[in-house]
């Protein structure tokens, strides 16, 4: 997809910002997974299309996700780097994670990758990614219970006292492949030990 992507954005170099938007969500509306990373990624590509980003664009951006790919996708690249800018805000994040849809919830744990890893524009924000994953520490959801392991990951190489502590806190209500995968991490620096 990524050959597509780069040709999708040198078509649309010249492009208004709105109009990158319009093709995001003409390109979610197709309903293909496909269709919505190129998308997706078209808009993280474009600074003047996220500046025009609101919560209520962001979640029409995201309605329907219903598969951890597009929703990790959809994460890294379109709601957490808004939650990030502040077009997004922690309110919105937590109505997220108490969602009745389980993709919504596993979108405001992997929003908080793109607040803490280097490569996805994060700097670190302790405070934020704390506050999201106290909402997940009794999740037995498999598919959340991971997301919750990739938000407390993404922290560690920033602010490993914070995810000790949010283990020691929290420990007995973790799922244990949490507590295994952060453990190691914050033992070892990476997610498993071969």
């Amino acid at each position: 997809m990524r050959p597509v992507v780069r040709q999708f954005a040198a078509d649309l170099r010249t492009a208004p910002p709105r109009a990158i938007l319009d093709v995001a969500l003409a390109l979610v509306r197709s309903g293909t997974v496909e269709g919505r990373q190129v998308g997706y990624e078209l808009v993280s590509r474009r600074k003047e299309a996220r500046a025009l980003l609101t919560a209520r664009i962001v979640e029409r951006l995201g309605r329907d996700n219903d598969n951890w790919g597009s929703v990790d996708g959809f994460a890294v690249f379109v709601s957490g780097p808004a939650w990030r800018e502040g077009r997004v805000s922690d309110r919105d994040v937590v109505r997220w994670a108490r969602s009745p849809d389980r993709w919504w919830r596993r979108t405001a744990l992997a929003s908080t990758v793109a607040l803490n890893v280097a490569a996805r524009g994060g700097q670190g924000d302790t405070r934020r990614t704390l506050l999201i994953c106290s909402e997940f520490a009794g999740e037995r959801d498999a598919m959340l219970a991971k997301a919750l392991s990739w938000s407390l990951r993404s922290l560690v190489k920033l602010d490993p006292g914070a995810v000790r502590a949010f283990l020691r806190d929290h420990g007995a209500d973790l799922p244990a492949v949490v507590r295994r995968e952060v453990d190691t991490k914050l033992r070892t620096g990476r997610k498993h030990v071969r």
